[in-house]
């Protein structure tokens, strides 16, 4: 086995263990987050963390109420003009906690008095020492370029410290079945080897999600991108309806992550749309009448939407290692990539 394939295979027990690891920090940090009452969130990141940051939108958006945006780390750095984020909370995601300038946005923010929070899958890593609170990710060494299993551990961590900034016994019921869901999709993913041939020549394709699975859909093009070197682009399904569709013609591959939940009803109809277009769309879902409406589906066990998008990478993560084999490529060595980025 590839290491990519091992660590793919690691995701329920590296979630299990954070889970029950982390679960008194998660408490402590939500009992700090309401304690500041922050006016706003900032997220800083870069690549696939960049994404987890997408998930903190939604997530803290919808259960939480609070305004989540993306920071920019180049006005902290290149431009040397911090922001103002002396009321927000802000949360620095990176797997090894290494570029200066994600660093920077959380040092520079706990200088003005904010909240900050750092994810790192390295303690001792710059990043985890600037923020006043820490959550280690605990995933091991991830050897594969390609991050899996530590970015779902921070979409994990994501989701505990919201559910204990809100504290309502129904989400900490479901956050702890997480590990079992991830299990499940394993095993329903079984099958993606054995049609994944049909797609050895492709060159471009599209990604679409929406709300909690907006993150999916940017995190699944990029595994997709990193590994078999194609051009892929990934799309809100409502942005992609102003314009990209035109780019659609028969046989355009289409992947669209649609598990049940409050976007379902304008996927399927978009998928319909598709495929009046003759689209070849790959989807991923929960809900038998939308996987029909695929060319080739990908199934996920029924779960709450909101913690959807750590099971709904799978799949994605899957094809993609799978897509890279048949195109005949390295899974854990991409060409031109080395597993810490730094960036100023």
């Amino acid at each position: 086995m590839t290491f990519l394939e091992n660590e793919i295979a690691e995701q329920p027990d590296v979630i299990g263990r954070l889970l029950v690891e982390q679960a008194e920090n998660a408490r402590k940090i939500g009992a700090a987050i309401r304690d500041f009452n922050p006016d706003f969130v900032t997220i800083a990141a870069r690549g696939t963390s960049d994404n987890a940051g997408r998930y903190a939108q939604y997530l803290l958006g919808i259960q939480a109420g609070l305004s989540v945006g993306l920071s920019a780390p180049s006005i902290h750095t290149l431009y040397g003009r911090p922001t103002n984020l002396s009321r927000a909370l802000v949360i620095g995601i990176s797997q090894s906690g290494q570029s200066e300038d994600v660093r920077q946005v959380v040092a520079d923010a706990r200088e003005q008095g904010a909240l900050t929070v750092s994810i790192t899958n390295n303690p001792t890593s710059p990043l985890a020492q600037a923020a006043q609170y820490h959550v280690p990710l605990g995933a091991g060494e991830e050897k594969s370029v390609a991050a899996t299993k530590t970015y779902t551990a921070q979409l994990t961590v994501v989701a505990m410290l919201t559910t204990a900034l809100v504290d309502q016994p129904e989400l900490h019921a479901e956050l702890a079945k997480l590990p079992d869901y991830i299990r499940q999709t394993l095993a329903l993913s079984g099958g993606i080897a054995a049609w994944t041939e049909r797609y050895r020549y492709l060159e471009r394709l599209v990604t679409l999600g929406r709300g909690y699975n907006y993150c999916t859909a940017f995190e699944i093009s990029l595994k997709i991108k990193e590994l078999c070197y194609v051009v892929g682009q990934e799309y809100s399904e409502a942005d992609f309806r102003h314009g990209p569709i035109a780019v659609i013609n028969p046989g355009f591959p289409v992947v669209v992550v649609a598990p049940a939940g409050q976007p379902l009803p304008t996927l399927v109809d978009l998928l319909e749309k598709l495929r009046e277009k003759n689209a070849e769309c790959l989807v991923i879902s929960n809900d038998d009448a939308t996987c029909a409406l695929g060319l080739k589906s990908m199934r996920l066990p029924l779960m709450p939407e909101w913690l959807s998008p750590v099971a709904a990478v799978v799949p994605g993560q899957i094809f993609a290692m799978n897509l890279a084999s048949v195109k005949g490529y390295n899974v854990d060595q991409p060409r031109g990539l080395t597993k810490v980025t730094v960036t100023r």
